[in-house]
C-alpha cells in the first residue's frame, strides 16, 4: 500500500503543482491502437487524467486518498474512484493505456505490474510512467533551492525519493525498453508562487511538523536575494523522465 504524504495539504498540492505538457499526452495517445479507456493510477488531483481526456473516450482516475480526489478537476470524460494501485477494481482486459505520474515509487511494484497486465486490453495496450525531480530556475535561484533540498530538508525525504532523483532508471522494470522522447514542464512564476510550490514538498511538510516551524524560513533571505524583484516572473522548468512498456504485444 502506498504511503500517503499529501492528503493533509491536498488543496495546496492541487493549486501549486505544475501541469504536464499537452505534447506528452499527444504522444502517449499516438502509441496505442485503441483509445477507449485510459487508467490514470494514483491520479492525485487529476492533472494527468484531464490531459488524457482529450484523447480517450473514458479516463478512470484512481487514488487511495479521498482528500486528493476531492480537489480533482472535474471533466465529463473522467471518472474518479478511490482505489489502490495494486487493486484497481477495473475489469480485466478493459484498459488501453495505464499511466502513473510522479507516483510509481510509492507502489508495491510486483503487485501493481500484475494489476496493470490484468486490466490491459490487447493488442497494443501500454504502460506509461513518468517523474520529475528538481526544477531548473534561471538567475541562479536553483542553487538556493538545491541547498534547501539537500541541507535543510534533506533528512525528511522518504527513501523512495531516491528513485525519482535517478529518473526511474533504477526502478524495477520487467519490460522491454521502448524509445521515449524528451518532454518538460515549463512555467513563468514569481517568487511567491515558487515559495507556495516548495511548501507542497512532502519533506517541507515533514520538517514543519518536526521543527514546529516552516523550514523555508532558513532560505527566505537567500532566495529573495537570488530572485531580485519578487514580482518578476522567472522561468522554471522540470525535465520529465518517461518510461514506456507494452503490456500486451501486438
Amino acid at each position: 500500500m502506498a504511503k500517503d504524504l499529501f492528503s493533509q495539504h491536498a488543496a495546496d498540492y492541487a493549486k501549486y503543482r505544475p501541469n504536464y505538457p499537452a505534447g506528452l499526452f499527444d504522444h502517449l495517445a499516438s502509441l496505442v491502437p485503441l483509445r477507449g479507456r485510459a487508467w490514470d493510477c494514483a491520479t492525485g488531483n487529476g492533472q494527468a487524467a484531464v490531459g488524457l481526456a482529450a484523447h480517450f473516450e473514458e479516463v478512470v482516475a484512481t487514488d487511495a486518498s479521498v482528500q486528493q480526489l476531492a480537489q480533482a478537476a472535474p471533466h465529463p470524460r473522467v471518472s474518479y474512484r478511490v482505489a489502490l494501485a495494486e487493486n484497481s477494481g477495473l475489469e480485466s482486459g478493459s484498459v488501453d493505456l495505464v499511466t502513473v505520474a510522479q507516483a510509481l515509487h510509492w507502489f508495491d511494484l510486483p503487485q501493481f505490474y500484475r494489476e496493470a497486465r490484468r486490466v490491459a486490453r490487447g493488442p497494443g495496450a501500454m504502460l506509461a510512467v513518468w517523474c520529475y525531480a528538481l526544477a531548473e530556475i534561471e538567475h541562479g535561484v536553483d542553487a538556493v533551492v538545491r541547498r534547501y533540498y539537500d541541507e535543510v530538508v534533506g533528512e525528511y525525504w522518504e527513501p523512495e525519493r531516491r528513485l525519482v532523483e535517478l529518473g526511474y532508471q533504477t526502478i524495477a522494470w520487467p519490460f522491454a525498453a521502448v524509445p521515449t522522447p524528451q518532454f518538460e514542464m515549463q512555467v513563468e512564476w514569481n517568487l511567491a508562487r515558487l515559495t507556495c510550490y516548495l511548501n507542497t514538498w512532502s519533506a517541507t511538510q515533514a520538517a514543519t511538523r518536526a521543527m514546529a516551524r516552516n523550514p523555508l524560513d532558513a532560505i527566505a533571505h537567500d532566495l529573495a536575494r537570488a530572485w531580485g524583484d519578487p514580482g518578476q516572473p522567472r522561468r522554471v522548468r522540470w525535465p520529465l523522465f518517461l518510461r514506456l512498456a507494452k503490456l500486451v504485444e501486438l
